[in-house]
C-alpha cells in the first residue's frame, strides 16, 4: 500500500501504556502533544502517505486548540452523533470551519452498559418511523444525512445493509425534524469513568 485515503487522530489524549480497559480511569489518561502529533500528520499528508488527515472525538475546544497552529485543517472530525446525541454546537463549529463530520454510533451503538438502546428504543423515532413506513434505523440515518454528515454503520445481515442504504429517496418533514430536535440528549458510550 502506497497511501491511505484518510488518517485520523483517534482521541485527543494519550493513555498510559497498559492494557486498556473501558471505561478508562482518569489516572490512566495522560496529556497529548497535540502540536507534535498534528505536525506528524501534516508530514504524512505532504509526503503523499495520506490523502486526507483528520481527527476523531474532538470537541469544539480541542478543534479550536488545533486550528490555532495547524497548517492543514482537519478534513474530518469523526464523533458520536445520532438523534439522542446531536452535538449541535460542534456541528455548527465544524460546518463554519469546513470540517466534515462523520458519525459513529448512528444507531446508538451496542457498547452501552444499558440494555436499552436510546436511539432504536426512542418513542419519538418509533412514531416517525411508523408514520413514514420506515425503520427507526432509517429515520436516524436519514436525520444524520440531512445534517450534512456521513456515517459509519455495520451489519452482517443483507436485509439491514439494504435498509441502511434506502435513505436517499425520501426526506423528513419539518415537523419530524422539530420532534427530533426536542429529544432529550445524552451520550450512548462513556469512555472515561470516575
Amino acid at each position: 500500500m502506497e497511501y491511505v485515503d484518510m488518517y485520523l487522530v483517534h482521541w485527543p489524549m494519550s493513555v498510559k501504556p497498559t492494557k486498556p480497559h473501558y471505561p478508562m480511569k482518569r489516572e490512566d489518561i495522560m496529556p497529548m502533544d497535540l502540536r507534535g502529533v498534528w505536525q506528524a500528520m501534516e508530514e504524512c499528508h505532504q509526503l503523499g502517505l495520506a490523502k486526507m488527515i483528520g481527527v476523531s472525538n474532538f470537541t469544539t475546544k480541542k478543534l479550536q486548540e488545533l486550528l490555532a497552529f495547524a497548517k492543514i485543517r482537519p478534513a474530518v472530525n469523526q464523533v458520536e452523533l445520532n438523534p439522542v446525541w446531536q452535538q449541535k454546537k460542534l456541528m455548527e463549529f465544524c460546518k463554519a470551519k469546513g470540517i466534515h463530520v462523520t458519525a459513529y454510533f448512528p444507531l446508538g451503538g451496542r457498547h452501552s452498559t444499558s440494555t436499552v438502546n436510546p436511539v432504536l428504543d426512542s418513542d419519538v423515532l418509533k412514531e416517525i418511523a411508523a408514520a413514514k413506513g420506515k425503520s427507526v434505523a432509517q429515520i436516524s440515518l436519514r436525520w444524520i444525512y440531512e445534517q450534512g454528515a456521513s456515517m459509519v454503520t455495520t451489519s452482517t445481515k443483507r436485509e439491514r445493509l439494504k435498509e441502511n442504504i434506502d435513505i436517499f429517496d425520501w426526506q423528513l418533514s419539518d415537523e419530524d425534524r422539530l420532534k427530533i430536535s426536542q429529544i432529550p440528549q445524552h451520550k450512548t458510550r462513556r469512555v472515561v469513568g470516575g
